[in-house]
């Protein structure tokens, strides 16, 4: 059976529209990624039953919780949240937040337990301890267990990650994974940071003014030559999914199998057969339409075809150009490099990589 996710939202406020028609799949992560007021946080609230569409369609499965004349609200419409802020019960120890939710969740309807999400998100020596004892990640992982203990069908998480260090960011991902994992709750994760789109995201949902400017697998769906406004000129690349191939140990790198053809990052602690994904950024994809004659600093050099070029603003200096090398690949040149390429669409490239950004182990 296909589980899906069906929301269609129109509301209008002074200074702002929300008009989206999803239809996502329900199951792994979702990330809705998009600039600082692009509507990500309204359309959580409106998937949630807290902010009301006045036009507005939202299914689950077989479980209609918005339609002309039916609203069902948010306490019947069993979805869990969490926040960037862990609102726990101050006067409550670790084990009462969590059973907070748990005791008034129906008998028949408790799928999830206790034991197993404290064992999940390793949260058993904090039971009796209290949230004012607690570091900012310890206590998103209590905030995360609770809304599971809910036994939600569908869990919203918007921006947990945002007031935590780099270092509570990475102990609590790993976490978030095993809830994909172990307990096949769908998540609708809201985030602008692209380090958690690497390493959560399987499927991407690109919010820009309210509208839904492309949604998709995140490798086919991140390099778009019109996402430039969405996306922005520091994350705008490629995502590319690897498999790792070979360790060189004497001189420190990985090689990555990208579709047959060969990618070297700095040594990576994962064993060969593993998948990475990898993000590009644009501004460092050079292109040529020759390959290299002679030694050659670049150790990337992949060979594509021209697929798109972006549009091409006679005040600005550079055009961005999608290429296909089996998945997008963006590249941002010069406009006076595109003239000296004369480029055409289907025309054979070189895009030559001059660094790779980030490294993420996927699951398999």
């Amino acid at each position: 059976m296909t589980h899906l996710l069906e929301a269609k939202f129109k509301i209008t406020y002074p200074e702002f529209s929300l008009d989206v028609d999803l239809n996502l799949p329900a199951k792994g992560v979702t990330v809705v990624f998009g600039p600082s007021g692009s509507g990500k946080s309204t359309l959580l609230r409106c998937l949630s039953g807290l902010e009301r569409a006045p036009s507005g369609f939202l299914k689950l499965d077989d479980q209609v919780w918005q339609d002309e004349g039916i609203f069902i609200p948010i306490h019947q419409r069993k979805i869990g949240s969490v926040f960037q802020e862990s609102r726990l019960f101050p006067h409550l120890n670790i084990q009462g937040n969590l059973l907070y939710g748990y005791q008034r969740t129906p008998l028949v309807e408790r799928n999830l337990h206790l034991d197993e999400v404290v064992q999940v998100l390793g949260l058993g020596s904090l039971l009796k301890r209290y949230p004012e004892k607690l570091s900012g990640g310890e206590r998103q992982r209590v905030a995360i267990g609770r809304a599971l203990l809910t036994s939600p069908n569908l869990l919203l998480m918007d921006e947990p990650l945002a007031s935590l260090d780099m270092q509570r960011k990475a102990e609590i991902i790993p976490f978030i994974k095993k809830i994909k994992d172990e307990f096949e709750t769908p998540i609708i994760y809201v985030t602008h940071s692209m380090n958690e789109v690497l390493q959560l995201v399987e499927t991407m949902v690109i919010l820009n003014s309210g509208k839904v400017v492309n949604w998709g697998p995140v490798e086919e769906v991140f390099s778009d030559v019109q996402l430039r406004d969405a996306v922005g000129d520091g994350q705008l690349g490629a995502v590319l999914e690897t498999t790792v191939s070979e360790h060189d140990d004497k001189f420190g790198l990985t090689r990555l199998d990208f579709m047959g053809q060969v990618l070297s990052v700095p040594k990576q602690n994962i064993p060969m057969g593993k998948k990475l994904r990898v993000h590009i950024h644009s501004k460092d994809v050079s292109l040529a339409t020759a390959a290299p004659v002679g030694a050659t600093s670049v150790l990337n050099i992949l060979k594509a075809k021209v697929g798109k070029i972006g549009a091409i603003d006679p005040n600005g200096y550079s055009v961005d150009i999608e290429l296909d090398a089996g998945r997008p690949i963006l590249a941002t040149i010069t406009r006076k490099s595109l003239s000296n390429l004369n480029l055409q669409i289907g025309q054979p490239i070189f895009a030559h990589i001059k660094a790779i950004k980030m490294v993420h182990e996927m699951d398999t």
